[in-house]
């Protein structure tokens, strides 16, 4: 009896996935029905009667779609359940804004960025590897790096901690918008100035970090290095260090996200012409929002990147903390 039920149990939970595949077809097939609906008219020349159709087409195929959506995130893990929110969003927002006529000069439809993003990928993949890796990741590596070194140094001498540590939190607190051109007038419209605001951008998140981690050490696991006759260096290295990593990795997935932040402010206030924050700033001044949101999209998906190769090697460094686990 009790084999019947668990039997009967997964049969109904394992049919969940098909209804939500079923559903989320369902809704997405009535949200490309709305766009289709209104697709071969002007924006500005939609007859209402279509309006009407295809907002209504949207509004039934968003509920379902997110009804079947919400039946495969119950079974389903990943990045797969965010990636079909956002397909389903994407449809929708092309119906609207087709349905409602908006320029492509106030928001351009998803369809019409895809072709700029295509069209402009030569140009837009030079601005990415311009704003990415001479600003953003040399930047990022030379603010940890510094961070690191002088968190060490705070550690080690503890005047330094009181003495020089608040004003890492002063600093922090200052806006890059400030910063920013100021440093851009110091050291020229060239990349180098750029890496240096998300140097001091990312410098001061590693440093309160590492100084914090480095001190959560046990202080019983410390004094039974110093039973064992422990050296100094090894004690450091088998306490301390594996105490810190993650508030280090907490740190470098801050400053991740911080770095390109850095980068494209710091080329509103000057470059050479080349940059993803250039391209965003000239091609706004033009109306060419569909460019504008093409920059956009690069830039949200390097930072996606980014982050999540920090957080990869978050789960391989530091597997072992508590908080990683999973609970059973």
């Amino acid at each position: 009896m009790a084999s019947r039920t668990v039997a009967l149990g997964s049969g109904k939970t394992g049919g969940l996935p098909g209804l939500g595949w079923l559903a989320f077809a369902l809704g997405a097939g009535l949200l490309l029905a709305a766009v289709w609906n209104v697709w071969s008219f002007p924006l500005d020349g939609v007859p209402p009667a279509r309006k009407a159709l295809s907002l209504g087409l949207i509004v039934l195929g968003l509920g379902t779609g997110i009804y079947g959506l919400a039946a495969l995130a119950r079974r389903m893990t990943g990045v797969i359940p965010a990636l079909l929110a956002a397909l389903l969003t994407l449809i929708a927002v092309e119906g609207l804004l087709r349905a409602y006529g908006v320029p492509p000069g106030l928001i351009p439809t998803p369809t019409r960025v895809a072709t700029a993003l295509y069209n402009s990928r030569t140009v837009l993949l030079g601005d990415a590897r311009v704003t990415f890796v001479q600003e953003a990741l040399l930047g990022y590596l030379a603010g940890v790096g510094a961070g690191i070194l002088v968190a060490l140094a705070a550690v080690r001498f503890p005047f330094l901690e009181r003495g020089a540590l608040p004003y890492a939190g002063l600093f922090a607190s200052i806006p890059i918008v400030a910063l920013a051109p100021v440093i851009v007038k110091a050291f020229g419209l060239e990349w180098p100035s750029k890496a240096i605001i998300v140097a001091i951008t990312v410098f001061f998140p590693v440093v309160v970090n590492v100084v914090r981690g480095l001190q959560s050490a046990n202080p019983l696991l410390l004094d039974l290095m110093q039973t064992y006759a422990v050296t100094p260096a090894a004690s450091f290295r088998l306490v301390r260090v594996p105490s810190a990593l993650p508030f280090l990795f907490n740190a470098l997935k801050i400053g991740s996200t911080l770095a390109l932040i850095g980068a494209i402010v710091g080329e509103f206030f000057g470059t050479t012409g080349q940059g993803l924050g250039f391209r965003i700033q000239i091609e706004a001044g033009r109306f060419n929002l569909d460019i504008v949101w093409a920059a956009i999209v690069i830039a949200s998906v390097l930072g996606i990147a980014f982050y999540g190769v920090i957080s990869w090697l978050e789960v391989r460094f530091t597997g072992w903390h508590a908080s990683r686990r999973q609970p059973r």
